[in-house]
């Protein structure tokens, strides 16, 4: 047990941390283990969120820390900039093989997942001289500058952060629950390069495979496609932000394979290692090597240890099966969802690819009218019973899955009859609410 216990963490955050840096959850956490974590308390929690997709083998993989702990040994940092780490070299190898990209490949490794943004953002101005990025609405990029202005969604990530990056465009993303189709964005893209942006000026365009804080909206099969197809005529590099569809999470490594899309540039972090702070852009050689020696880097990218511990994540997806796993878990999770959308009306829409599954609430299925303070109220009594879990969605009224890959059966269960039972409890607690109101009470 940690030495300070909930409260007083909370007292001394309070004090010491600054707001704008929110938390989901009220409880602290000390420690962790498989698909568990404990918070300062001792409380247990069966984790359904991962660090946000971070942990996919769980928290405390033996493979992982052993490579983390052998490499702590031998090289904490070196600064790639002055004499790059040989792990550095054996990752971005390792990536340029497996990324599903144009070869031959080449690589950049950055801290996070907003760098890694920033980065190809920088790589394709400069390899084709245009300033224009397209993005799509309803997205998430990250919080700096350029992939906040990137982001398709104000509170909280734009709110009062303006003003944003210049020439940023975005279009509508299709979605399916919410009758956006295909032919509709890419005829809102056409009308973009014609009313605001020609296409001899945008220097990418990115977007994400299935849209994560989005609430994890899966396109039609034939949207990236037809939208790599149409960037391949304009000469207009295609970046996919893979940051939390990645390494295993739909069942396969990459989710733009589900799609037969070979994109210029992928984009990575999170899961990539394995806990510690890691990203990494790879794409096309002729597209990587625009920017001269000293354009790309940073002091931290690409440390020993997060890529001591990535080699070891991607040995284990593959060794393991662990894209297999995501399907079967991705599988079970669809099929309760979909037995609790029979039982209660507010569940409006369940969808996912692999092990990337989320059921949307809404207050009325004709209307489909958003309803977030049922989806709040939900992850506060999964919260109270012991689970971690997340929403996501531009009115965040999405419920989003994010198990551990490699989470038991048993877990697996237990946590989606935690949901069951919080979305129960969530649903008589607003029914009470409605009853007193409609007595005058």
């Amino acid at each position: 047990m940690c030495a300070l216990r909930n409260t007083e963490l909370q007292q001394q955050r309070e004090a010491s941390v600054a707001r704008g840096m929110g938390s989901v959850m009220a409880a602290f956490a000390h420690a962790a283990d498989g698909a568990t974590l404990v918070d300062a308390d001792g409380r247990r929690y069966l984790d359904f969120a991962s660090g946000i997709s971070v942990m996919n083998l769980g928290h405390g993989h033996p493979d992982v820390v052993a490579a983390m702990h052998r490499q702590v040994d031998l090289l904490i940092n070196s600064g790639g900039p002055v004499m790059m780490p040989d792990v550095y070299v054996e990752l971005c190898s390792r990536l340029c093989a497996l990324a599903p990209v144009p070869k031959p490949a080449k690589a950049l490794l950055v801290n996070s997942g907003a760098e890694a943004v920033e980065n190809a953002v920088k790589i394709v101005r400069h390899a084709t001289g245009r300033p224009a990025i397209i993005s799509f609405h309803n997205s998430f990029h990250g919080r700096t500058l350029m992939a906040m202005s990137l982001t398709g969604k104000v509170h909280p990530y734009k709110q009062n952060f303006g003003p944003y990056a210049t020439e940023v465009y975005q279009a509508p993303y299709p979605y399916a629950y919410h009758d956006q189709t295909t032919d509709e964005s890419l005829d809102a893209l056409q009308a973009l390069f014609a009313s605001q942006v020609p296409p001899d000026r945008v220097a990418g365009v990115i977007v994400e495979p299935v849209q994560g804080e989005g609430g994890f909206v899966v396109p039609p099969p034939d949207f990236l496609p037809r939208l790599a197809a149409l960037l391949r005529e304009l000469d207009i590099p295609l970046i996919a932000d893979e940051i939390q569809s990645g390494m295993a999470r739909t069942g396969e490594l990459f989710a733009v394979t589900h799609f037969g899309v070979e994109p210029d540039l992928v984009l990575l972090a999170k899961t990539l290692g394995g806990g510690l702070p890691l990203a990494a852009v790879v794409g096309r050689a002729e597209l990587m090597d625009a920017p001269a020696p000293g354009g790309l880097g940073g002091t931290f990218g690409g440390n020993p240890v997060a890529c001591a511990a990535a080699l070891a994540v991607l040995e284990v997806i593959e060794r393991d099966g662990i894209c297999a796993r995501a399907r079967q878990v991705g599988e079970v999770a669809i099929r309760r969802m979909q037995a609790m959308q029979e039982r209660h009306a507010c569940i409006g829409d369940v969808r996912g690819i692999g092990a990337m599954t989320a059921m949307e609430l809404v207050h009325n299925r004709s209307s489909r009218e958003p309803a977030p303070a049922l989806a709040a109220a939900v992850l506060r009594e999964a919260h109270a019973r012991g689970l971690a879990l997340l929403r996501a969605g531009l009115y965040d009224n999405v419920i989003r899955l994010l198990m551990p890959l490699t989470i038991g059966d048993d877990e697996l269960t237990a946590g989606l009859d935690i949901v069951e039972q919080s979305l129960e409890a969530a649903i008589a607690a607003d029914q009470a609410v409605a009853a007193r109101s409609a007595h005058g009470n």
